[in-house]
């Protein structure tokens, strides 16, 4: 009994080993992508990540068929929720402020994509790196989330909006000319 448990375990850890390295790169893209990190310094995504695959280990034996990449990407998704509604009160209540790190003025090579992703909404960068990133249906990104189709297609045309056409900044002056 004791031999047969151990040499479960020992396949069960293997499974999953082999599961994390083909999934762990793309998981951890979107965990980026959602909390708008620059992607070399990205501390709350790699927690998000390791939260979300070490929930994904504990119910392994219990997925019986299912998707592991698609309970990670759920606990993914649902920790960040979780988190944005403590950070910010509500998920999408308020935007955040960006970074200066994530500004796009910094020497972090890659994080322009980053500072467009800033001026976002958690709940639409939620929505958008799930429907558009990881290709979720809107019906299964409506169930996971809670909310009505409608309002998930509605958040995910407003973030398109503002990642395609960004607020101008402040016209600029007009420099006086002195007659002469």
């Amino acid at each position: 009994m004791r031999e047969r448990r151990a040499f479960q375990n020992a396949r069960r850890a293997r499974e999953f080993e082999a599961f994390v390295a083909g999934a762990a790169g793309r998981l951890l893209h979107a965990a980026t992508l959602l909390t708008a990190e620059p992607p070399n310094a990205n501390p709350r995504a790699r927690r998000l990540l390791t939260l979300a695959l070490a929930h994904t280990y504990a119910s392994w034996d219990r997925l019986r068929g299912e998707d592991p990449y698609d309970r990670a990407r759920q606990q993914l998704a649902v920790r960040f929720a979780r988190g944005a509604w403590h950070q910010y009160g509500a998920l999408g209540r308020s935007r955040p402020a960006p970074s200066p790190s994530a500004s796009g003025s910094g020497s972090v090579p890659g994080s322009g994509s980053v500072a467009v992703l800033a001026r976002l909404t958690p709940q639409e960068r939620l929505v958008l790196v799930l429907r558009m990133y990881e290709g979720v249906a809107e019906e299964q990104t409506a169930a996971l989330l809670g909310l009505p189709v409608e309002r998930v297609r509605a958040i995910c045309a407003r973030a398109m909006t503002t990642l395609l056409h960004p607020p101008r900044g402040p016209a600029p002056t007009m420099a006086k000319v002195v007659p002469s």
